[in-house]
């Protein structure tokens, strides 16, 4: 009888973590969506299908969308192993409010002018180098 109740005790626990992760979980692939992500992937399914046919583009598009769900639970994943449920949370608070919504309309703009910069540095950086390495 006692190895019954401790199993039953060990399913509800594992329920429950389960449960707690699923939440944990849901509100990290929030965060995802609500930075920006969602539009930077939806952007790349457009450009991506760019050359499909018309007749088969609304097949396309459907499997591609579907194909988010996966990538959106690794991504999730990797959030979860960096961050803990409560910096999430807060996280998904910021980008709810207006300066996290300016933020997040921004960030891929932002992103593309700061690769731009990187290239340039990185050219003068390597003429730098070459006077010291002739």
């Amino acid at each position: 009888m006692t190895k019954i109740i401790v199993a039953l005790a060990l399913l509800i626990a594992v329920s429950v973590s389960a449960q707690d992760q699923s939440k944990f979980k849901t509100q990290t692939i929030e965060f995802i969506k609500i930075t920006g992500s969602g539009d930077m992937f939806d952007s790349a399914i457009d450009q991506i299908g760019a050359n499909v046919p018309a007749d088969k583009k609304e097949a396309y598009k459907k499997e591609a969308v579907k194909s988010l769900d996966e990538l959106y639970s690794k991504m999730a994943d990797m959030y979860m192993q960096e961050f803990t449920e409560d910096e999430i949370s807060e996280l998904v608070e910021f980008y709810k409010s207006d300066l996290g919504k300016k933020v997040a309309s921004k960030q891929s703009a932002m992103a593309q002018k700061g690769m731009l910069l990187g290239q340039s540095w990185g050219m003068g950086l390597s003429q730098i180098a070459a006077k010291f390495t002739n």
